[in-house]
């Protein structure tokens, strides 16, 4: 019996266990797209399994963060299909099995409510963005929350409200905030809810929730991603964007929103930084810790071989000066243009406040001062308004096109952000420091890219440059990256001690 039990014994150490999964541990956090896509290729993972993994954070984590406001029922299925493509050699390229979250003012089939209770009833159609999503073989995960309307409903609203989603919360410190309208996106990519997030911008909505979160985000050059279907501010400002952990998943997404054989990762270069001249726009004395951080930025930028130069950008004050008075009239005309495309939602701007001041949730935080201010505005066809927007458009172009072209520059560096401030409904956003607008009033590339931390804060810097510069300013901002990786996985901490 003893040589019998003896043998079994041997046996039992000697084979491999039967349940053993030989597959590769999976590193949401980590991972970037073409490492996946490589498992993919291997067969050591699958889209499945990668949507899975985040359908399970989405279920887990995101009770802290609430960044997510609708997980799309049909995700597994397109993970599915991605699946069967490559099986049979036919995958799409590198977004295919991918899983995304949109930002919930993008039109998909199933919603899209720009975080308003007013836009319930869905869209009879995908935005144009999300059929070039779909075209890559993209996983349509879900939606994420935003600052309802774009930010653009309160003269004191709080970054990451709204009435369909509540509050979102920058998950490095809860109690701070996410910032900016793609707050959701900016949030649920930092915590790995996704692999990637589009979000929009009209002056700094995907490069401050960027910066606040610690993720990297790229405000395109205007007209690069199509604006079919996505609620509006100002079709002069507007466009969607990436939002990723990494700047080659951001790189990847780009060229998938904007179609047309772009291919933004293969411009990626090593040694992007050696040689190259850029000009550093400190915006220096707002924050203590941001110019700490930016202090070590330009240290980074020095020892991977690029030529630095101080420089200012001329101009802000006239640009804050026609900026918002142009947008307070393009938003009436363009909201309500949009409007009319969607089933069963009020068709004017009026008829949104008479919807708000009858809700019982939608005023409960704050109101609606820019829609009264909206309604009230002079017609598109004004020209008090054409020459504030062409005041603001012309000089916000000339105080980067001026800066480039006197130093010989090949992209301008400047902070994104300030440390998170505490979230708080009664007195709204506490905004102190931003470089967005000369990008987002130019219409000109902006890419922001984790740079340090305040405490457990993160702060990011961001490379603008002309226009059409996307792959130069993706470029510059992964060679930091790869030079100086600064993002750090978030923790989740209550508030700061």
């Amino acid at each position: 019996m003893r040589s019998l039990l003896a043998a079994l014994l041997c046996v039992l150490v000697a084979a491999p266990p039967a349940l053993a999964d030989p597959r590769p541990a999976l590193d949401l956090d980590a991972a970037t797209i073409p490492q996946l896509v490589r498992r993919m290729d291997a067969g050591t993972l699958t889209a499945v399994d990668l949507t899975r993994a985040y359908l399970r954070r989405i279920d887990t984590v995101d009770r802290k963060v609430r960044s997510v406001v609708a997980v799309n029922p049909a995700a597994l299925r397109e993970a599915a299909e991605s699946d069967h493509r490559r099986a049979r050699g036919q995958a799409r390229g590198l977004m295919d099995g991918i899983p995304v979250l949109l930002k919930d003012n993008i039109d998909t089939r199933t919603g899209a409510t720009a975080g308003s209770r007013a836009l319930r009833v869905p869209p009879r159609d995908d935005a144009e963005l999300v059929k070039r999503l779909r075209a890559a073989g993209a996983v349509l995960l879900g939606k994420t929350n935003l600052s309802e309307w774009a930010n653009f409903r309160s003269t004191r609203s709080t970054s990451g409200w709204s009435g369909v989603g509540g509050q979102t919360h920058n998950p490095h410190v809860l109690d701070r905030n996410p910032c900016g309208s793609s707050s959701g996106s900016g949030a649920a990519v930092a915590a790995s809810l996704a692999q990637v997030a589009v979000g929009t911008e009209t002056d700094g909505s995907i490069v401050c929730p960027a910066g606040q979160n610690g993720v990297v985000g790229l405000k395109p050059t205007l007209g690069k991603v199509s604006g079919d279907g996505v609620v509006p501010i100002s079709a002069r400002q507007d466009t969607a964007g990436p939002m990723a952990r990494h700047v080659v998943d951001a790189a990847v997404l780009m060229s998938a929103l904007e179609g047309r054989g772009a291919d933004y990762a293969r411009e990626l270069t090593p040694g992007a930084l050696r040689g190259a001249r850029v000009g550093v726009w400190r915006k220096s004395g707002v924050d203590a810790e941001a110019d700490r951080v930016v202090r070590s930025a330009v240290d980074v930028l020095r020892r991977q071989g690029a030529v630095v130069v101080e420089v200012d950008l001329p101009h802000q004050d006239r640009i804050d000066a026609a900026e918002f008075p142009a947008l307070i009239t393009e938003f009436k005309h363009d909201l309500e243009e949009y409007l009319g495309t969607r089933p069963g939602v009020p068709k004017t701007l009026g008829a949104l406040i008479a919807f708000n001041e009858a809700d019982p949730v939608e005023l409960s935080r704050f109101g609606q001062e820019l829609f009264h201010q909206a309604q009230g505005a002079p017609p598109i066809t004004d020209p008090t308004y054409r020459e504030q927007r062409r005041t603001a458009t012309e000089l916000a172009r000339r105080s980067i096109d001026e800066v480039l072209a006197a130093h010989r520059l090949d992209a301008i560096m400047a902070p994104t952000n300030g440390p998170a401030w505490k979230t708080d409904h009664a007195t709204g956003d506490a905004f102190e420091l931003g470089s967005s607008t000369p990008a987002a009033v130019s219409g000109y590339p902006n890419a922001t890219v984790p740079a340090g931390f305040a405490g457990p804060l993160p702060i990011g810097v961001s490379f603008m440059a002309g226009h059409g510069a996307d792959a130069e300013v993706l470029r510059l901002a992964a060679a930091f990256e790869r030079a100086a990786p600064a993002r750090r996985a978030p923790t989740y901490l209550p508030a700061l001690p």
